[in-house]
């Protein structure tokens, strides 16, 4: 049993950033942002491979979100950069207890463990 804990959610303007944090009670292989908006469906934001050395981002993340982890702390991070307010959503942590080292999916059936989410919200 993993237990996972985000933090750094919050309140920001357009064009503003947050870094999310997610702390998990234990080993975890690959690893994965996901959202979901009032009224629509949960969406990949973000994955990371154990190693660190892949990552993968859909297009509407892509060249403004950063995922990273630090396997000492047992933490995975997101950056977000010039956030929207369309970025608006709860964003949860996922990780995998299983797989490569090197593997990543956007897939949130590929997670066997998910954090209770963080609130962010963008103002316009």
């Amino acid at each position: 049993q993993v237990q996972l804990v985000e933090s750094g959610g919050g309140l920001v303007q357009a064009g503003g950033s947050l870094r999310l944090s997610c702390v998990a009670s234990g080993r975890t292989f690959s690893a994965g942002w996901f959202r979901q908006a009032p009224g629509k469906e949960r969406e990949f934001v973000a994955a990371i491979s154990w190693s660190g050395s892949n990552t993968h981002y859909p297009g509407s993340a892509k060249g403004r979100f950063t995922i990273s982890r630090d396997n000492a702390k047992n933490t995975v991070y997101l950056q977000m950069n010039s956030l929207k307010p369309e970025d608006t959503a709860v964003y949860y942590c996922a990780v995998a207890t299983y797989g490569s080292p090197w593997s990543t999916s956007g897939a949130d059936a590929d997670y066997d463990y998910w954090g209770q989410g963080t609130q962010v919200t963008v103002s316009s």
